[in-house]
């Protein structure tokens, strides 16, 4: 039996019981755009007649080597004949012809990505017949030369630059599309064919069915195009789904003033405020809009133009909003003064947006507040969480440019022209602005790469917007802007940013200023985020803390949601420039007393850095690590420190008396500092005298740390504060380092608590961060309060290699070769890494069941890290407080995750009875 390939729009009964009665499996199927156009047809909403070829069919065709599958055309023309018997027309009829759309249609929505073809089925013959018949020649004509030049863009693979070439010299004689005259678009018809004869490999087709073949496979062809894939890679979407086609009949919103063409959203896109918005061309086809050819109305507007289609439109946007349960995304066109829909699908937004819809959805009784929390991604928090700009510095700063606010946030970067280099100098570490007249789908890799998007023309529903607010970019569009290509400016109102100069946007005002804007941190004071977050809050089983090493950090992180602090690493504090020199005495002490009277003069900065920290976190645990990093890093280095020798030996002949003398004196400092520091030298340091080895090597110290926890704690708890200090040793490897570090310890803090007459409980743990911690963690848990994954220590040492050196040296090859799908330092291995944990949490609940287990590795605010960590039953994960948002909600994903989103079961009922 024969496979089947199409489904018409009215068969999705046919296609509903194909798919196993499942709604996902129909888009599976028929990709999104034909699943709902099939289903608004059931609705009895004016859709055009049309049919949908199937994503098997691409998969096959792909697997056949570009060849179309067995059966497939016999089933394409029996539905091109019932499409033609609904419309009253006939394809490749001069005198009554059925023009149609191949468009492309992925399960998940691509906008851009993929190619369409508008008009198939047009030669001169049906040109004079259709002129004939409808006595509007320029309407015809313009409808003839867009076939023209997207069939030989799309199909035949001649550079849209040339055709926009040709183009753009008859708009500066003639003014925009559509006021191209007959004889101008006559013009270019022939000036477009007689392009595609000299660029393209064979002639433009004359035969409408041959016309209808090769767009077909061009769009089969399109899902692996370049611009495709890199929007799946960043998407997350499989590169096996393939695309539907669409084969619809035309309806033309170029056929005069009473028709038109446009985008709407049932709610707005950028902020989430309940209020319809898109933008909508009169006299034109559905390319002029989302390209920005031509300046774009708002949809407001239309009410004036075209009342009656306006309210019919509004209604219906309401309607599909309300069926799909979503915020929906409609392109639409108006041929004469009847609407018709041509699409929708679940709109794209900001992760303002986001937020507030899915919160105003739940509120209105539309979707559950399970399924508002599963609607909103944890990468959608953490980009708002991005910081903004200061208003002091936007009032000092000139104002560049002014545009649309498609897609709000901070960007700063040099302006960049070329979306090839904008990916180059990004990869290469710069912060960059992509600044285009308007941006087309084969720039996506560029807009993927850059900071922020400017561009020239385009409205809020333009190609731009779109990509920027699905993948959380600032954007501006449609600018008061000047751009010249080749001489790579940006110009407005007299003032000229050349390549490589810095501009700031401001997405959330449509703002371009000149030059290097500075930041400030984000807050979560939006209404809407905080009641999500606290949905969160109620279905989340894993508890969020943050890592921090001072005060501040810790009060934001509290802000933020933070339920502690998970890691506090004292060696930051020790960083300062008044500090350093005394921990820099303390390593290069050359006696016992010397090292002593060092360390204690680092006790009384130390209690107060805790008592900041026990206070911020009053009530919460509090987990300080004790010092963990090798000592060469307080220390300069042997190179810094030859050079310094160099120069000053350069100097010193030059030098006068009383100079010569103080270069003496510090080039036998330095000379000592040097023999010191390789002295200390060790061949791997990251591997030597750090962690629970060096606060077993040097007891003052580990005295001294914990005698401050123990003297903040008691200062806090005499104010009335509630202090929980909870002591991490880092680095053990052997149960007998930690048995011993704890009995140091536990003696510090009864010796402590003894002196002060005080007793505040204090917790002693460790960190799990090799190997043989891990294997060994039935035994480490004899000592140990809690347990905490260092998952960057541990990544490394599972591995074997050192993060810093793979990540410049070949990681970057092993993502791209596929030798590792995800980096390991930002998503736990699950079957390396992850493994060895899961070994570490079974053999320590055998001896302590309930023992308290959490990581602090940057990996606590990976989503994707934090699901592993909610199905191994860990109790905590900590991370950045800036992540603190996102964790919330990653685990609340992780939580729900047993509880998939309920199917749109309107749908598939209204299918059902229709």
């Amino acid at each position: 039996m024969t496979e089947r390939w199409v489904y018409s729009f009215d068969e999705m009964r046919d296609a509903k019981r194909d798919a196993g009665n499942d709604w996902e499996a129909v888009r599976a199927l028929l990709g999104g755009k034909g699943a709902n156009l099939a289903d608004m047809s059931a609705l009895g909403i004016p859709v055009p007649p049309g049919f949908t070829i199937t994503t098997k069919a691409c998969i096959e065709y792909q697997a056949l080597g570009e060849h179309i599958p067995e059966g497939l055309w016999e089933q394409v023309e029996d539905a091109l004949t019932r499409v033609a018997a609904v419309t009253g027309r006939t394809f490749a009829e001069p005198s009554n012809p059925l023009l149609v759309a191949v468009r492309s249609g992925a399960q998940f929505s691509m906008p851009g990505m993929m190619d369409t073809v508008l008009n198939v089925g047009m030669n001169d013959h049906i040109v004079d017949g259709m002129i004939e018949n409808t006595g509007d020649a320029r309407f015809v004509l313009d409808s003839f030369r867009r076939l023209l030049q997207m069939f030989g863009t799309v199909v035949l693979g001649v550079p849209s630059e040339e055709f926009e070439k040709v183009l753009s010299s008859a708009r500066n004689e003639a003014g925009t599309d559509n006021e191209l005259d007959e004889a101008v678009l006559r013009s270019l018809t022939t000036s477009f064919k007689s392009l595609i004869d000299a660029s393209a490999s064979q002639p433009f087709p004359t035969d409408p069915t041959s016309q209808l073949h090769d767009a077909v496979e061009a769009v089969f062809r399109s899902w692996h195009s370049r611009r495709a894939y890199d929007y799946r890679q960043a998407s997350g979407i499989d590169h096996n789904l393939g695309t539907a086609v669409n084969i619809v009949a035309m309806v033309f919103g170029n056929a005069g003033p009473a028709s038109g063409t446009g985008v709407v959203m049932s709610r707005d896109g950028t902020t989430g405020e309940s209020a319809i918005e898109g933008d909508y061309l009169m006299n034109a086809q559905g390319e002029d809009v989302v390209a920005g050819s031509r300046p774009t109305k708002p949809i407001a507007d239309l009410v004036s133009e075209v009342p009656e289609c306006a309210l019919e439109l509004f209604a219906t946007a309401r309607l599909l909003e309300n069926h799909y349960r979503d915020m929906q995304d409609i392109e639409f066109t108006i041929e004469n003064g009847r609407l018709w829909i041509l699409q929708t699908r679940s709109g794209k937004r900001t992760a303002q947006a986001a937020v507030k819809i899915a919160v105003d959805l739940a509120n209105e009784g539309l979707i559950t507040r399970d399924e508002a929390l599963l609607r909103v991604s944890p990468d959608q928090i953490d980009t708002l969480m991005h910081p903004q700009f200061t208003a002091q510095d936007l009032a000092s700063k000139p104002v560049f440019a002014r545009g649309l606010n498609v897609s709000p946030g901070a960007a700063v970067g040099i302006a960049v022209f070329n979306p090839d280099l904008t990916q180059q100098w990004s990869s290469q570490g710069h912060h960059t602005i992509l600044v285009r007249p308007e941006t087309r789908p084969e720039d996506v890799h560029g807009m993927l790469s850059a900071d922020g998007i400017l561009t020239a023309t385009g409205g809020r529903t333009s190609h731009a917007a779109l990509v920027a607010r699905q993948f959380g970019k600032p954007a501006i569009t449609g600018a008061d802007i000047e751009i010249d290509l080749l001489a790579r400016t940006v110009t407005s109102e007299g003032t000229t940013i050349h390549e490589g100069e810095w501009l700031s946007l401001d997405g959330a005002t449509g703002t371009v200023y000149q030059g290097k804007l500075a930041t400030t941190a984000a807050e979560v004071g939006n209404d809407a985020l905080s009641t999500l977050l606290a949905w969160a809050d109620q279905r989340r089983v894993l508890k969020v803390r943050a890592n921090a090493d001072d005060s501040l950090e810790a009060d934001r992180a509290r802000k933020f949601g933070a339920e502690g602090v998970g890691l506090c690493r004292t060696e930051h504090m020790f960083f300062d420039s008044d500090r350093l020199p005394i921990v820099q005495r303390m390593i290069l002490a050359t006696s016992e007393a010397e090292q002593r009277a060092a360390i204690e003069e680092l006790l009384p900065i130390q209690r107060q850095d805790f008592i900041g920290l026990l206070q911020a976190m009053d009530g919460l645990p509090v987990v300080i690590r004790l010092l963990d990093p090798p000592l060469h890093e307080f220390l300069p280095s042997r190179s810094e420190l030859n050079r310094q020798i160099s120069e000053l030996e350069r100097q010193l002949p030059e030098a006068d008396l009383n100079q010569k003398t103080t270069d003496l004196t510090d080039l036998t400092n330095t000379r000592t500092l040097l023999a010191r520091v390789e002295t200390l030298s060790e061949s791997n340091p990251m591997l030597g005298l750090r962690g629970v080895r060096l606060g077993l090597k040097l007891p003052h110290l580990t005295h001294m740390q914990v005698q401050a926890v123990v003297e903040a704690a008691a200062e806090v708890a005499r104010d009335g504060g509630n202090p929980r200090p909870e002591i991490m040793v880092p680095l053990v490897g052997h149960h007998n380092e930690l048995a011993q570090q704890r009995a140091m310890i536990h003696a510090t803090i009864t010796e402590t608590e003894t002196r002060l007459g005080t007793n505040v409980p204090v917790r002693i743990g460790t960190m799990i961060e090799v190997p043989r911690a891990a294997l060994t963690c039935e035994q480490i848990v004899e000592h140990a309060d809690f347990l905490s994954f260092g998952t960057n220590d541990l990544t490394q040492t599972t591995f074997a290699i050192s993060r810093d050196d793979a990540e410049s040296a070949f990681l970057a090859d092993y993502l791209d070769t596929g030798i590792l799908d995800k980096n390991p330092f930002s998503t736990i291995d699950a079957s390396g890494v992850g493994r060895l944990m899961r070994i570490a949490m079974r053999d320590a609940q055998k001896t302590a069941p309930n023992i308290e287990v959490g990581i602090c590795g940057e990996h606590g605010g990976d989503p994707e890290s934090i699901k592993f960590c909610h199905q191994t039953g860990f109790s905590y994960v900590s991370c950045s407080s800036y992540r603190v948002p996102t964790a919330r909600l990653a685990a609340a994903h992780a939580a729900l995750e047993g509880n998939p989103t309920p199917r749109n079961t309107t749908s598939l009922s209204a299918i059902g009875t229709s």
